[in-house]
């Protein structure tokens, strides 16, 4: 078995959210509610579960937090598109999964500070949701190019020492793998034809793996899961993973 350095968690870490309605703003409010002192993390796996070490004898079970170089929650700086163009505050107090005068207008300042920029959306995949705040282009490649653009902007202008990308957007219309997604050439020359096959959260996870960056998905898009991707990923050693927060 080889040894692998794990490289310390240093700096800031940005979290780059495509879909910033009920689960992106619940995420950044928890996290902002914590760092403030006003709650603590219950539920978290990261700052609360612990993992069990050797045999159940040994009493060995240190936090995960304390045991894996994880960025502490203090560095994360939050980034988002989103087709609607709401600010965190309002975009939480429409989703209503928190309380407004309990858990959002203490940090009001904070989530209001968070505005998305502008989402690479189309309703062909997304049906029962429209927004003004969207990206134009010729064709899918120059919208994919517009996203990594975006991605290096927000990493410089927010002195980021490292980026990642969780898919939080709504789930798109079921699309079947086919000839367009067995390469990145014929993915790439399908993004300049505007093939239908290539939905939005494509062009997300191309974007963050051409950058380098890791990508979660959390919904059950095809998004990263085809042989083009997974295999232009692999190449440059980026983590891709993710089917769904709730069951994968």
């Amino acid at each position: 078995m080889s040894n692998r350095e794990i490289r310390p968690a240093e700096g800031k870490l940005g979290v780059l959210l495509p879909g910033f309605g009920a689960v992106a703003t619940t995420t950044v409010a928890g996290v902002e509610t914590f760092r403030r002192g006003l709650a603590e993390p219950i539920g978290s796996l990261t700052q609360m579960a612990t993992i069990r070490l050797g045999k159940r004898t040994e009493d060995r079970s240190p936090l995960i937090k304390d045991f894996v170089p994880l960025a502490d929650l203090d560095d994360l700086v939050f980034g988002a598109w989103d087709p609607i163009p709401d600010d965190g505050y309002e975009s939480a107090v429409n989703a209503g999964v928190l309380h407004k005068e309990r858990h959002l207008d203490p940090i009001k300042d904070f989530l209001s500070s968070i505005k998305p920029m502008p989402a690479a959306f189309d309703t062909d995949y997304v049906k029962k949701l429209e927004g003004t705040n969207v990206k134009s282009g010729p064709n899918k490649k120059d919208l994919a190019e517009q996203l990594r653009a975006d991605i290096r902007n927000f990493k410089e202008e927010n002195g980021c020492d490292r980026l990642v990308m969780v898919w939080c957007g709504s789930t798109e219309v079921y699309i079947r793998p086919g000839p367009t997604h067995e390469t990145l050439e014929a993915f790439e020359k399908a993004m300049e034809e505007n093939d239908p096959g290539i939905a939005p959260s494509m062009l997300y996870a191309y974007a963050a793996i051409m950058e380098g960056i890791p990508y979660a998905n959390g919904a059950p898009n095809l998004s990263a899961d085809f042989q083009a991707l997974e295999k232009e990923a692999v190449k440059r050693g980026v983590p891709i993973g993710g089917k769904d927060f709730k069951t994968g």
